[in-house]
């Protein structure tokens, strides 16, 4: 299913040396490929969260460091064009490790060479990319064989970690879509994912393409549904996780990761080893971005005529808090799923993969 560009939430021209993404705020409704041609560009693209998830946010922020270079490739703008890409999403740990990842590579060279490494860098963070969340996917499949028992397997997610979070296959998504391609009867409880609704407008729309049984459910109907044993198991994605395990990812997580405890079902989290934030102890050190009032105060939807229009939904001067994420202790945690295998959410039980990859 994943052969060809089209299935690809960030895609490259060689010839026409341009960087598109598709604008996720126009999902489920519209398809749009949005060109990221300016640091400007690439800097609305994420702040405006055209572009969400962990890891392609990270990709994106590569590509808008190569073009940065490509604009002017001096040691003050490669630090001003860091630091401005770094400022647009202050939680997804990838952000800083792509831009950490360009930023090395070019430093050590003289400026006319900068530009071109920097773009055969973001390349080849993307093919990374690819890769590493197919394996999250191989990794993740025994782990819902085992929960299947030859009959339909229920999976319950939170927000989006699917391809359009990557750039292929995504995290919590990629063993959910090795398990349908290997046959088995997968259907996914997808939560709405309040206040943008990820859920319902990207999760959804990218199993409804797959051809992935799936049934959207509110909020905070997910605790009934782990209670009346209805779901097998619930995987995430993590936008940072803490070197003890704690993760950060889409609030209302944590929640979740209660209700499964309570019910006796397996939690899992699936990200790429570049999730790891090994700098950081505890989810306590995580920042939590806290967004605007009015993604609480309004929605967006077709009308009746098939325009797309924003609605209030509460009374005119209310207030309203929007943290986008919370923190998940690791103990709620059954297994972190990665490219390089699962692994228990402690501080041991990711020193292997420490071992593998490296603090950075």
């Amino acid at each position: 299913m994943f052969n060809n560009d089209d299935l690809s939430s960030l895609r490259w021209s060689e010839r026409e040396s341009w960087t598109e993404v598709i604008d996720q705020t126009l999902l489920p409704h519209a398809l749009v490929w949005a060109p990221l041609e300016t640091l400007a560009d690439y800097c609305h693209a994420i702040a405006s969260m055209q572009v969400r998830g962990a890891p392609l946010i990270g990709i994106t922020a590569a590509f808008g460091l190569a073009r940065a270079m490509a604009e002017d490739p001096s040691d003050e703008n490669l630090r001003r064009a860091r630091a401005t890409l770094l400022a647009t999403r202050p939680t997804a740990v990838n952000l800083g490790w792509s831009l950490q990842q360009v930023a090395d590579a070019v430093a050590v060279l003289p400026p006319a060479q900068r530009a071109a490494a920097a773009l055969e860098k973001a390349r080849a963070l993307r093919a990374a990319d690819v890769a590493s969340c197919e394996q999250i996917g191989e990794q993740g499949l025994p782990l819902l064989r085992a929960r299947a028992k030859g009959g339909r397997l229920n999976v319950m997610t939170h927000c989006n970690a699917g391809w359009l979070a990557a750039v292929k296959w995504g995290t919590a998504l990629a063993p959910v879509y090795k398990a349908h391609a290997a046959g088995l009867d997968v259907h996914v409880w997808v939560s709405e994912t309040r206040p943008r609704n990820q859920g319902t407008n990207l999760t959804g729309w990218e199993l409804q393409r797959a051809g992935v049984p799936f049934t959207v459910v509110v909020d905070s109907s997910c605790g009934s549904l782990l209670r009346n044993g209805q779901v097998d198991c619930v995987i995430v994605g993590s936008d940072r996780t803490a070197a003890n395990g704690d993760v950060c990812n889409k609030v209302g997580t944590y929640l979740k990761a209660l209700a499964a405890r309570a019910a006796g079902v397996p939690f899992y989290v699936a990200l790429p080893a570049s999730t790891v934030d090994w700098h950081c102890a505890t989810g306590d050190d995580i920042p939590i971005e806290e967004r605007g009032a009015s993604e609480v105060l309004s929605i967006a939807g077709l009308d009746n005529a098939s325009n797309l229009r924003h609605v209030s939904l509460a009374a005119a001067e209310t207030t309203a808090y929007n943290p986008s994420f919370d923190i998940t202790p690791a103990e709620l945690v059954t297994g972190l799923v990665t490219e390089h295998g699962v692994f228990s959410a402690s501080c041991e039980g990711l020193e292997p993969l420490k071992n593998v990859t490296g603090p950075v």
